[in-house]
């Protein structure tokens, strides 16, 4: 017979269930009141394995703990819904470069694209949740710097960006859509920011995506 929980895992477990949204340690911990970081992390890696082999299981992204179905599962719970918004090109493009050099501004983001990017594509990606403001970089004009979010992370699967896979596994699952040519832009080493010799081009097909299709 396998142990009896005690009573902190329980509540870890009650607290995991009721919220909507994913939870760290910490956040647990002051849930719970009382509750030392520690013991909620013992509690936590207790119910991971305990859930390891079932119908749903407890996982962590970006440090974050939710119950999410098991993968091989996941086909019996689909169900009609509102299609998703597909990214455009550019879109795609600046999400990658983004995940994979961040935090960057935007003039660096035309850099390595070499056109230049529309308010719109990057409010269409903060707007899901994806991209954040990380703050300003530290030159003159101060401009803006962006950076991935844990819900990037979360919707990809990905534990850190340690676990960005590379172009050729991009390819191959299709985890972005298009995956065509805008994976180029993914693995463009930081030199090729110095050789953007063409003056950028405008980029408006975001402004239509905003209104969505």
């Amino acid at each position: 017979m396998s142990a009896v929980p005690d009573d902190l895992e329980r509540a870890v477990e009650a607290t995991l269930f009721a919220t909507e949204e994913a939870m760290t340690a910490e956040a647990i911990a002051g849930h719970l009141g009382d509750a030392e970081v520690g013991a909620v992390r013992d509690a936590l890696g207790s119910l991971q394995a305990h859930y390891a082999r079932r119908g749903i299981q407890l996982v962590e992204r970006a440090k974050r703990w939710h119950f999410q179905t098991a993968p091989d599962l996941a086909h019996l719970l689909r169900r009609e819904r509102e299609q998703v918004r597909r990214l455009s090109r550019a879109a795609t493009e600046v999400l990658a470069i983004i995940a994979y050099h961040e935090p960057v501004s935007r003039a660096e983001i035309e850099s390595i694209r070499g056109v230049q990017t529309s308010a719109g594509t990057l409010d269409v990606l903060m707007e899901a949740g994806w991209v954040r403001v990380a703050g300003r970089r530290e030159v003159p004009g101060r401009p803006v710097i962006y950076a991935t979010t844990p819900d990037f992370l979360q919707h990809f699967g990905l534990s850190s960006r340690k676990d960005l896979p590379g172009l050729d596994e991009l390819r191959a699952s299709g985890l972005l859509d298009p995956v065509d040519d805008a994976f180029d832009a993914m693995m463009i080493e930081d030199s090729a920011v110095d050789d953007a010799a063409q003056p950028p081009n405008d980029d408006s097909e975001d402004d239509e995506l905003r209104h969505g299709t």
